[in-house]
């Protein structure tokens, strides 16, 4: 493994708020990708994603719902989201989602 410079406690903050940044503007922009096919490859969705958002607004000590950080992650509220994205879950991802450890 090669050796990684140093990065202080602000810095590494910054970088990792700037990839979520990413990360979270790649799935609103990729609506095509369902959440259960993320949870079928990664273990994880869009969900996931809100939720820790809001767990770590909590430990913070903000009030934030959970519908609330799902429109900060989807970019709208849900139900428009799902109403304009998402489709029914074929039987083969039904089944593959079965087989997913849950978190």
């Amino acid at each position: 493994m090669a050796d990684h410079p140093k990065i202080d406690d602000a810095t590494r903050t910054e970088l990792e708020a700037a990839a979520f940044r990413t990360l979270v503007g790649h799935l609103r922009e990729r609506t095509d990708v369902q959440n259960i096919d993320l949870m079928n490859l990664a273990g994880f969705c869009r969900n996931c994603l809100s939720k820790w958002y809001r767990a770590a607004a909590e430990e913070k000590g903000m009030d934030l719902d959970y519908e609330q950080a799902r429109e900060i992650v989807y970019g709208e509220p849900y139900a428009d989201w799902k109403a304009k994205h998402q489709t029914e879950a074929s039987a083969e991802q039904k089944a593959a989602f079965d087989g997913q450890p849950k978190h």
